[in-house]
């Protein structure tokens, strides 16, 4: 889970926020379009409502400047005109009311020069508009549902979710019912007064957005296209490491060939060196014994010398095999190298090799600061590396659910110290003093160079090598190399 999290967390983490943001963007946007269609819709509204009772308003006057003849009553035909209107009563100045609140509403009409509201049933879709004259004041009966101008209207009234309703003094009519239901989500709010004076009704509109109406379809493409493109830059740039990866183990192994060669040059000419220097010996003392002899051994003698030129040749001949090909002296290319950084980097070449043997490597730093060692970088490249693919060969022959690998990094005195442990089968007792000997390998098919060559690359460098068994089971190597600073004063020293 924890390696799962080191490399596929970030993208996740990435994919989530980079889709949060662009989906609450696109929310966003959407719910403020919805707003401004909301509040364009209710001034729409607003405007037609008003412009159909300030008509009443213009009626009423318009009925009340006219002087009818005797008998006339031009009034009746007004309900043709106007469906709305669906009675109009005229009454004679002085003449009594039969409710006495209408004569109450005529005078304040005739004080104030206007239409004047009359109460009957608001919420039921009815009014009374009165507009008090002389010699004649008319008393008109509105029926509000057939005052909206539906042609214009900038709803549906069967399935938009908005609601409009006309409140006067708490009354409402309800132009539209709009989807009560709604909950959650936001709320959007419109109240304007109509335009008229004696109709002072407020228009309210009010509408529910919930969280179904988001555009789910827009988010979800967003959140596949941030998938696509992340997952196309994640395929890069894995593409990327795997080149790179390849091209350091590349360079790994022709390090590691060359070395590998030097040592085993080195472990040739020890080999040939030890005949050769007794065939040099045998012979001198061959000579030394024909010296001796009679005269006549002469050619004996030439021989023995011969034999001896030719052996000290051969040797010669091993030598400046063994000088040519050996490793050169690494004394002046040591440098600065910082422990935890070789790590990471032996950690990551090795990352495949890992994840196919199903082990994930703990590491273990003891100090928490940079453990900074006078060494040659490729030289503990390669310790490191081998001896992690040791403890990955030796992790083999144990189940899966028991492999453990662990790499401590701190320091001890003046030198950094770097242990890799594994749990595999560890090292037979036997075997373990001969576990750095050339050509020694507790592995079947093994050459016996690896840990051989890490420990003349230790040794190179002012450092050391160990191993040991782990407890309760397994192998430990340490590595020792001088801390850089106790190098330099070594150095100038």
């Amino acid at each position: 889970m924890r390696q799962w999290l080191r490399t596929q967390g970030g993208w996740w983490l990435a994919w989530l926020l980079v889709t949060t943001v662009g989906a609450v963007w696109i929310a966003r946007g959407e719910v403020r379009q919805l707003q401004e269609d909301f509040e364009v819709n209710g001034r729409i509204a607003h405007r037609l409502m008003s412009q159909q009772v300030v008509q009443y308003d213009a009626v009423l006057a318009t009925l009340a400047l006219l002087e009818p003849a005797p008998g006339g009553a031009p009034e009746r035909r007004l309900s043709s005109v106007y469906p709305s209107i669906l009675a109009v009563q005229r009454h004679e100045a002085g003449a009594p009311w039969p409710n006495p609140k209408l004569a109450a509403v005529e005078a304040r009409s005739r004080e104030l020069r206007r239409p004047e509201y009359v109460a009957d049933d608001f919420a039921g879709g009815r009014y009374k508009l009165m507009i008090g004259a002389a010699p004649l004041s008319y008393l008109i009966d509105v029926d509000l549902a057939a005052t909206v101008p539906w042609r214009d209207w900038p709803m549906d009234p069967k399935t938009s979710p908005v609601r409009v309703v006309l409140d006067k003094d708490g009354q409402q009519f309800v132009v539209q019912p709009g989807d009560v239901n709604a909950s959650g989500g936001w709320r959007f709010d419109f109240r304007k007064t109509l335009a008229s004076e004696s109709q002072g009704f407020e228009l309210i509109a009010d509408r529910h957005v919930s969280w179904r109406e988001l555009p789910w379809g827009a988010m979800a493409g967003w959140a596949l296209a941030v998938a696509v493109v992340l997952g196309g830059a994640q395929a890069l740039r894995r593409q990327r490491i795997e080149r790179r990866r390849a091209e350091d183990l590349l360079r790994l192994g022709q390090v590691a060939r060359l070395n590998a060669l030097g040592e085993l040059a080195a472990g040739m000419a020890h080999e040939l060196n030890q005949p050769l220097t007794a065939v040099l010996a045998n012979t001198q003392a061959a000579r030394r014994l024909l010296d001796d002899d009679p005269p006549e051994l002469a050619t004996a003698r030439d021989a023995m010398k011969q034999a001896s030129e030719q052996a000290r040749r051969a040797a010669d001949v091993v030598g400046r095999l063994r000088r040519v090909i050996e490793r050169p002296d690494r004394s002046g290319s040591t440098q600065p190298v910082v422990v935890q950084e070789a790590v990471r980097g032996a950690l990551h070449l090795l990352a495949p090799e890992f994840a196919r043997r199903s082990v994930t490597p703990t590491v273990e730093d003891t100090v928490h600061v940079p453990v900074v060692v006078l060494a040659e970088p490729v030289a503990v490249e390669q310790i490191v590396h081998n001896l992690l693919m040791n403890a990955l060969q030796a992790l083999e022959d144990v189940p899966v659910g028991e492999r453990r690998l662990q790499v401590s990094i701190g320091n001890h005195g003046k030198q950094g110290v770097l242990t890799v442990t594994d749990s595999g089968r560890g090292i037979p007792s036997d075997a373990l003093p001969r576990i750095f000997e050339p050509f020694f390998s507790t592995r079947e098919g093994g050459l016996g160079l690896g840990l051989s060559l890490c420990e003349t690359l230790a040794v190179g460098m002012g450092g050391t090598l160990g191993a040991e068994q782990a407890t309760p089971r397994g192998a430990r190597f340490t590595l020792r190399l001088p801390l850089a600073g106790i190098g330099a004063e070594r150095a100038g020293a």
